[in-house]
């Protein structure tokens, strides 16, 4: 039986630096059931897919080799609630980069009106991170007060965006100038230069922040606990800055902290498609209102996908790294 080939980034080696990442002809997959087969359009390129080139992330059981954690589409073969030629938006566990990818249909969502496919793409891996760890492990309600650091990541941009969609203040750290006053332009109602300013002090003169989105770790940890209110939640998605930090337990009595983080990849079919559907309540309006718009740095054709890479290595970027198959 003859399989239809599709283009697809491989890592030569299994592991390696950007520029090891080449396209090759590999078969397009089958859906099983419960899947649809999704035409890519749009791939979105995130930080965990450079850890995983490196072989540090492998997929989780039964997922494809290929990079690629979120798509935008067209539905070839349908499943559950999509049919063919619907525009779908999809979380996955990989084989993003490639022209075709198979999807549980319970993680695709539909491409939001007014947005480009590109942005679409650009959407699940942060939504789906920032919903997951900010409102439902950081609990944030409306009138509380939000600090994000990494404000010009695909992240932090994103969550900027969902905490005012949400009704919170905004308070968003950056290293530079410049950085900084792109968050303000995202709706940060402040932002702190961490390379001249103390963010702890900061966001106690603004009153102390009642959850934080940390992706950085290390010595961002202490400054957290200083400047989160009595009550206040320290969410972790990442630890770039560093991976251990030392507990001041008393301090923690003392704030009543709560200190929480989560993955997102490994979690179950059955939590990602509850997740989705919270999700497409939740945020898909504030989508359609326009109140969020995914801020797209650059995009670059899939057989570039190293460039992706060592682009996003380089740090310089605002916003989200998107791969054109088309």
């Amino acid at each position: 039986m003859s399989h239809e080939q599709m283009t697809a980034i491989a890592i030569e080696g299994g592991r390696g630096p950007a520029t090891a990442m080449k396209a090759v002809q590999i078969d397009r997959p089958t859906p099983g059931p419960g899947q649809i087969l999704v035409r890519v359009e749009a791939a979105g390129v995130n930080r965990p897919d450079i850890v995983q080139r490196m072989g540090a992330y492998p997929p989780p059981p039964g997922a494809p080799d290929t990079m690629g954690l979120e798509i935008a589409g067209e539905v070839v073969t349908p499943a559950g609630r999509w049919k063919v030629g619907d525009k779908v938006t999809a979380l996955l566990g990989g084989g993003g980069y490639a022209q075709y990818a198979v999807v549980d249909a319970r993680h695709a969502l539909p491409a939001p009106k007014g947005l480009s496919m590109v942005e679409a793409a650009a959407l699940p891996e942060t939504v789906f991170t920032v919903f997951a760890n900010v409102f439902e492990h950081g609990g944030l309600k409306a009138g509380e007060t939000l600090l994000v650091h990494g404000a010009t990541s695909g992240i932090g941009t994103t969550a900027i965006q969902m905490g005012k969609a949400a009704g919170a203040r905004v308070i968003a750290t950056a290293r530079g100038a410049d950085k900084a006053a792109e968050a303000l332009k995202l709706g940060a109602d402040v932002a702190v230069d961490t390379t001249t300013q103390d963010f702890a002090e900061v966001a106690k003169a603004e009153g102390g922040v009642d959850v934080v989105l940390d992706m950085v770790g290390g010595d961002y940890f202490a400054k957290d606990l200083d400047a989160i209110r009595t009550g206040g939640r320290i969410v972790f998605i990442a630890a770039q800055g560093g991976g251990e930090v030392s507990l001041q337990i008393f301090r923690i009595m003392q704030k009543r902290a709560v200190i929480t983080g989560s993955t997102l990849r490994p979690r179950d079919a059955d939590e990602k498609a509850r997740l989705a559907a919270a999700i497409e309540k939740t945020v898909w309006p504030w989508i359609e209102a326009g109140k969020i718009k995914p801020l797209i740095d650059r995009t670059f054709p899939l057989h570039e996908a190293g460039g992706a890479h060592a682009w996003l290595e380089g740090g310089a970027h605002v916003g989200k790294v998107v791969l054109n198959p088309t």
